[in-house]
């Protein structure tokens, strides 16, 4: 048969793949058998309650990345509970994503597994379009959700996930944008623009880095969008001739200044939750996170200092949502369902929103709700250490095609980390 699924996708060094090739025929043709089984399997269901009536007693095993104890606490403590109680459902999480999930997927579809062994996962981007190339994922289902009428799928913040559309084979869940975090008791006043940070990184010495997995190559991304031309600049298709150009340019920058970086720029922290142990041991004056609430959140663990706080550049940083996907090959279909729906209802929703507990951007268009629910998101804590949001939009960029995360990732690692 040739060269397996696994072989065609390339996966990397970095534990991410790195490009897709042509999919055979075989494995079209396995893609289709499999096809059939999920749909065997949904029982033909398309009214809620049969859809709630057959999810009933069952477990739904989800997979997510488990990397912070607040996200684990609401998972575990709150939206478990309820799941059980209200509907039946039992949820059992395990910690894995990206590459994960998607080598899991695979691998099921080239041993021709029957029953995936998740149903249920928490994913966006690159992820979101290599699971769709091997088609890995159960859709569309949106439209059978009853609480997804509060979404307003036509924002492209929303509905476009990497330049690519959702067609219903996604929930969104979350909505965030990459902000900078600082330190206002040492830095009165941050660098507000690409040149701005070049100038303060090499006027303090060992003070400023980034992480080498998601959060610092979407640091990366909102830069490159900053050199090729603004906000708007790589919507569209992958542009090879493009991204050969503008990233140069890029890793140029980046190794100007790479010398004045913590540990002279000779390693970076490995995740977003190394740089933010290192910011609040002092020992570099920034992170950053995708989630722009999510300074308020860190105060409120007592990890980051009172006097902390978020911004945006000036040039713009990468918005986007995060989702929840069906594995086709889930055997419990109409519990994954039920999870979602309950996940994005204005409860759940609301509860994620609140700092204390998550600080994550809500998916839900708090105007389409009913008034009392419009009152109780009005009612929550504002942000005190992050920026308003109105405050950033004009600032927001769209994620551009998948390919260009999976370049930068790639292209990272050869052209500064081991330039």
């Amino acid at each position: 048969m040739g060269k397996g699924i696994s072989e065609r996708l390339a996966i990397g060094p970095i534990g991410r793949i790195r490009r897709i090739g042509r999919i055979g025929p075989w494995v079209a043709l396995l893609l289709l058998l499999g096809c059939g089984r999920a749909a065997q399997k949904a029982g033909g269901l398309t009214t809620w309650p049969e859809i709630e009536k057959a999810a009933r007693g069952q477990k739904v095993n989800m997979m997510m990345w488990t990397g912070d104890p607040f996200i684990n606490d609401y998972m575990e403590k709150w939206v478990k509970p309820r799941l059980l109680e209200r509907h039946g459902i039992e949820l059992e999480i395990a910690g894995g994503q990206g590459n994960t999930i998607v080598t899991l997927l695979m691998g099921e579809i080239e041993g021709g597994k029957e029953d995936s062994a998740i149903d249920l996962a928490w994913i966006n981007g690159e992820t979101f379009y290599q699971l769709r190339q091997i088609g890995a994922l159960h859709g569309p289902f949106t439209d059978l959700l009853p609480n997804a009428r509060w979404i307003d799928f036509s924002n492209p913040f929303i509905g476009v996930d990497f330049q690519r559309k959702i067609e219903g084979f996604e929930c969104p869940w979350g909505n965030v944008q990459l902000a900078l975090i600082y330190d206002s008791a040492r830095i009165p006043e941050p660098p507000r623009d690409r040149a701005a940070l070049a100038a303060w990184v090499k006027a303090h010495p060992g003070r400023f880095t980034f992480d080498n997995s998601f959060t610092g190559m979407t640091f990366l991304k909102s830069l490159l969008a900053d050199l090729s031309g603004g906000k708007t600049s790589l919507d569209g298709p992958f542009d090879e001739g493009e991204y050969r150009l503008h990233s140069a340019e890029l890793w140029a920058w980046l190794n100007e200044i790479k010398p004045y970086f913590w540990k002279r720029g000779e390693t970076f922290p490995g995740s977003v939750a190394q740089l933010h142990q290192l910011f609040a041991a002092g020992e570099v004056d920034f992170s950053m996170s995708n989630n722009d609430g999510e300074v308020d959140n860190k105060i409120l663990q007592g990890l980051f200092p009172a006097t902390a706080r978020a911004y945006v550049l000036d040039g713009g940083t990468i918005q986007n949502s995060h989702y929840l996907g069906i594995p086709r090959r889930s055997p419990r279909k109409a519990a994954a369902l039920v999870a979602i729906d309950f996940l994005i209802s204005p409860e759940a929703q609301l509860e994620k929103l609140d700092p204390r507990v998550w600080g994550d951007g809500t998916v839900l268009d708090v105007e389409r709700l009913p008034p009392e629910w419009r009152q109780r998101f009005a009612s929550l804590p504002g942000r005190v250490a992050a920026p308003r949001r109105e405050d950033i939009e004009d600032k927001a960029i769209a994620e551009p095609d998948a390919q260009y995360m999976l370049r930068i990732f790639e292209d990272f690692r050869k052209f500064v980390i081991e330039a």
